[in-house]
């Protein structure tokens, strides 16, 4: 075989793989689902770090006054809280940025299906699958206005948090003993029903990739 020909052979090569790896459906679907998919994972894994930050500020919120009495510097045990928080609130932000993209992916992938369906030919297989799509992004709409709240809550919650530390700071200033258990044991005890919440997203949002899309 000449120099020519296994060029030319070469060429008809690269263009075939070219082509190969060019192709996609009219909305390119499979890309879409896999970005939801993986934005699911990311929202999880942030929410779990959530979690712990939270958990861990509501420890140290519960031995402060403890720390302070023992402590000869109470600044500094004040900046180690006040950076303890700094780190959930941190945490809380970077979860409203996984929040909006999960948002933004799942907008996606319901209007790449839109339009697909949109395009079909047979009436009664677009009437069907108009509905399903319907139903399925209006349950989806309510569990993103959930998550929005349950992320506000958190917020909420921070600030509380830190207006404990503020007001005990301003006590210990003046040489009183701020009573923060009430105020705690009520953070504390919200965080649950939060936590369920951002669960509850996760659940839905496999739930919808998995027994709705996977399939697609």
């Amino acid at each position: 075989m000449n120099k020519y020909n296994i060029l030319k052979n070469s060429c008809i090569l690269l263009l075939m793989v070219f082509l190969v790896s060019c192709y996609k459906g009219p909305e390119d679907l499979p890309k879409y689902k896999k970005k939801f998919k993986a934005q699911i994972a990311s929202f999880e894994s942030q929410k779990d770090k959530t979690n712990t930050k939270v958990e861990d500020g509501i420890k140290n919120l519960g031995t402060i006054q403890e720390a302070l009495a023992n402590a000869e510097n109470t600044d500094k045990e004040f900046k180690r809280v006040y950076a303890q928080w700094n780190k959930v609130d941190n945490n809380i932000n970077g979860l409203y940025k996984d929040y909006e993209r999960l948002k933004g992916d799942a907008d996606n992938l319901f209007g790449a299906m839109e339009r697909q369906t949109a395009s079909l030919n047979d009436q009664t297989m677009k009437n069907e699958l108009t509905a399903a799509l319907s139903k399925s992004k209006g349950e989806y709409a309510i569990t993103l206005a959930n998550t929005e709240k349950a992320i506000t809550k958190l917020r909420t919650l921070h600030d509380e948090a830190i207006d404990i530390v503020k007001g005990l700071e301003v006590a210990i200033s003046l040489g009183q003993i701020a009573e923060i258990t009430d105020g705690l044991k009520n953070i504390e005890a919200r965080i649950p029903a939060i936590m369920a919440e951002l669960n509850n997203t996760i659940k839905d949002s496999k739930d919808l990739y998995e027994q709705r899309m996977g399939g697609i």
